[in-house]
């Protein structure tokens, strides 16, 4: 008798499970549309914003034919006039030349950008535009930035680059700077003879050691303090700083909508108080900015792509505002699990598929939504859309499966799973098997080239906790195939190596871990019961 009440109390917990599950999901996607209370912003105008027109599908500075026209620049700085005091350039090219003209009619001033890479005849050219604009619109200027980040990605010398600066130094009369992250500034104390001010980034979700967003603006104080302290003759500004509202974690450095409400809040609050000059990243959302960086590259506007505010500077702030659409997709996915799975009405088969189609729903609207944000063309959608209908039609399955083992009698055989060896016909065993591979191969990815990388926890969580869920019920008791008893050896240690890299404090990290370690162990937990079964025998 040990076995039967064995088998009702995983059953008890299977059941428990599936109503958390669902419960969870129904929770998870009404707490991301209440409103956090944040607090306001000292003002409703900023000082000054990096600005960069190149936000409609397709468009890219990368792309060296691309051109936005005086009329677009136009009417991106007229809306911004409304906020903004100053824009920030980076380059004199592909119609950005015209910013300080059109600045000039709304009342703006501009941080002009000269930028300069690897070719020389590129950046006499980009020399000369610059000194000509300077020339021009001295008045409109708030100083000329020549470079950005040119140490960091390693295009010049520091020689260099000093003189490039002594050059523009010379034939301006503003205000000349260089623009880097913190660290290279220190790294070249030097350069600072060859400019009028001392421009920084500090970008706490970039930092080799990420800084959550609670810490963020204490993080950016303390650096600002620590410059001021090393570069005592000049002034120093912050040249970009700011938060993704989309994106990979890292560490505690989640991006998020409400996470960049709260440090742009802070960190306006903190500068007004210092009376520190700054400027912030960034006035829209660049898309393009996905293939160097990924998702979270994307997503460092205060506006959206579509020029639409995320949140304000006072008020609360919603995550997501049409969070019932979560509700709606789990709803659809629980009619559409019935439908398929039938379900004995008699002891509840019919609840179980309702729970996991909800469930299952509620999850993938959620992967949808982080498909939205993060895919960059047809090709990506393809994939995803393609990998969220396979793991719709394993859960669904799945779901049939577990309705079935939670309908039956104790005393009936396991359904649907076939018994010992691997038939053919048996659909079990290989699609746990494809769902391993994927699972390493995507393991592999985030282990060795992560950095950009987001977690697909939503794609996953279907067949893992699926699989992990029938294995509870004795499904699925035949030996696992080779290949699978190698990749559930290897996924749970792709994901600790993952796990390791996130110094154990990443919550995307943990919820990967413990997918791999849901998908795996039903086959190791299989492979060792067929073993000791086989030396009985």
């Amino acid at each position: 008798m040990a076995a039967p009440v064995g088998l009702w109390g995983m059953r008890a917990w299977v059941w428990l499970a599936l109503g958390v599950l669902a419960a969870g999901a129904a929770w998870g996607w009404w707490r991301l549309g209440q409103p956090v209370t944040l607090p306001d912003a000292p003002s409703g105008r900023i000082a000054c914003v990096s600005y960069a027109p190149f936000r409609l599908p397709g468009e890219s500075p990368l792309d060296v034919h691309a051109f936005v026209s005086p009329e677009r620049i136009d009417a991106d700085l007229q809306a911004l006039s409304q906020r903004f005091d100053c824009v920030r350039t980076y380059s004199q090219g592909q119609g950005l030349g015209a910013v300080p003209a059109i600045a000039q009619r709304h009342g703006m001033q501009v941080l002009m950008g000269i930028w300069l890479g690897r070719e020389r005849q590129a950046n006499a050219e980009q020399i000369r535009l610059g000194i000509a604009a300077a020339q021009r619109y001295p008045q409109v200027l708030r100083g000329i930035v020549v470079g950005n980040e040119v140490l960091l990605r390693g295009d010049l010398s520091e020689a260099a680059l000093a003189g490039y600066l002594r050059q523009v130094r010379a034939a301006v009369s503003v205000p000349v700077t260089y623009a880097d992250v913190w660290e290279f500034w220190l790294r070249h104390p030097a350069l600072a003879k060859a400019v009028d001010f001392v421009t920084i980034h500090i970008l706490p979700y970039w930092e080799d050691r990420p800084v959550g967003p609670e810490h963020a603006v204490q993080h950016v104080a303390a650096v600002y303090a620590r410059m001021r302290a090393a570069f005592p003759r000049q002034p120093v500004m912050i040249g970009e700083t700011g938060w993704p509202s989309a994106g990979r974690p890292r560490q505690t450095a989640v991006p998020s909508v409400v996470n960049e409400a709260r440090y742009l809040r802070e960190f306006l609050d903190y500068a007004a108080k210092v009376h520190m000059p700054y400027n912030v990243i960034e006035a829209f959302d660049q898309p393009w900015k996905r293939d160097l960086e990924g998702t979270a590259g994307g997503y460092w506007g205060i506006f959206d792509a579509q020029a639409r505010p995320k949140f304000g500077l006072t008020g609360p702030v919603t995550e997501v505002s049409r969070w019932w659409l979560g509700w709606l997709a789990g709803g659809f996915c629980a009619g559409l699990f019935l439908g398929f799975g039938g379900g004995d009405r008699r002891r509840g088969g019919w609840i179980a598929l309702a729970l996991a189609g909800f469930a299952s729903g509620a999850v993938l609207a959620w992967q949808y939504r982080q498909l939205a944000l993060a895919a960059r063309d047809g090709w990506e959608w393809t994939v995803s859309l393609g990998a969220c209908a396979a793991a719709l039609v394993t859960a669904m399955l799945l779901a049939r499966t577990l309705a079935a083992r939670l309908a039956s009698r104790l005393d009936e055989a396991p359904v649907a799973m076939g018994g010992p060896g691997r038939p053919s016909g048996n659909w079990w065993p290989w699609l746990q098997g494809a769902w391993l591979a994927a699972l390493a191969y995507y393991g592999l990815l985030l282990a060795f080239d992560g950095r950009y990388r987001d977690y697909p926890l939503a794609l996953f969580a279907l067949p893992c906790v699926g699989y992990a869920l029938c294995a509870c019920l004795r499904a699925g008791r035949a030996m696992p195939a080779l290949e699978s008893r190698f990749l559930a050896c290897l996924v749970p240690l792709l994901a600790i190596v993952v796990l390791v890299q996130e110094r154990g404090i990443t919550h995307a990290a943990w919820l990967w871990l413990a997918l791999n370690l849901a998908l795996a162990c039903p086959v190791l937990r299989a492979w060792r019961r067929a073993r000791l079964q086989a030396q009985q025998t």
